[in-house]
């Protein structure tokens, strides 16, 4: 990773994946503890509040499906891949996520918060109203993504990027930025933890986008100086 957060590549479509030959598609639901390997779902509208707790998925890819409610709460995603996926109102409190990339994907009112993201890369997805608080984000890119009313609060971030992102009312209230690269972010607007920035690396520019925010932090007051007579002149009269 550059120092302006570039990613390797992450595969766009299907065939380009390293396991594709590997793959079988998907049939029946979705299961408590259930073991996914090199496994397809493809077009899956998963039923509504589908129980799945502590499921594995291992080299396997989603593609086009709904899950609306789904219960996925400590489950496992290593080198897994999803592309043009909903999740909405999902459970992933608790959920650990290794070498896997999401593409074109939408979150909506994602509970995931004590999750573990480790090598982790969201392609051009929007993130909105997602609990992350308390979660662990180790080399996470979000490339051309929204993160809308994200809520990173007590997360730790190590290595995290943004190039071309837009963060906007995110909450990263005593959050722990640690190498994190916030240089590419196309917008950076805080609901609450502008002191939580601190570990963060900033362009000149975002710095004068960020100073009245962080004056306020800190209890600044910026005023234009006082004008004052020239003593000298009241004296040589």
């Amino acid at each position: 990773m550059t120092a302006q957060g570039a990613r390797a590549a992450v595969p766009e479509d299907l065939a380009d994946l390293p396991y594709a030959a590997l793959l079988q598609p998907h049939t029946g639901p979705l299961a408590v503890e259930g073991d996914y390997d090199t496994v397809h779902l493809d077009r899956l509208d998963v039923p509504e509040g589908t129980r799945a707790a502590g499921s594995r998925f291992l080299e396997s890819a989603i593609t086009d499906c709904v899950l609306a409610g789904t219960d996925l709460r400590a489950a496992r995603f290593n080198d897994s891949w999803a592309s043009g996926t909903r999740f909405t109102g999902c459970t992933l409190a608790g959920s650990q996520w290794l070498d896997t990339a999401l593409v074109g994907c939408s979150l909506a009112g994602v509970e995931a918060y004590d999750a573990v993201l480790r090598r982790v890369t969201f392609v051009r997805c929007k993130l909105d109203s997602v609990n992350l608080r308390s979660a662990a984000l180790h080399d996470v890119v979000f490339e051309d993504c929204v993160l809308r009313d994200v809520d990173l609060g007590e997360a730790r971030l190590d290595g995290v990027s943004f190039p071309g992102s837009r963060i906007e009312q995110a909450r990263f209230g005593r959050a722990t930025l640690t190498k994190a690269d916030l240089r590419g972010a196309l917008a950076i607007d805080l609901a609450d933890g502008y002191e939580s920035l601190r570990g963060a690396v900033i362009s000149p520019a975002q710095l004068l986008d960020l100073a009245p925010a962080l004056a306020q932090t800190l209890g600044l007051t910026v005023a234009e100086p006082t004008l004052t007579s020239d003593p000298d002149r009241s004296t040589k009269r």
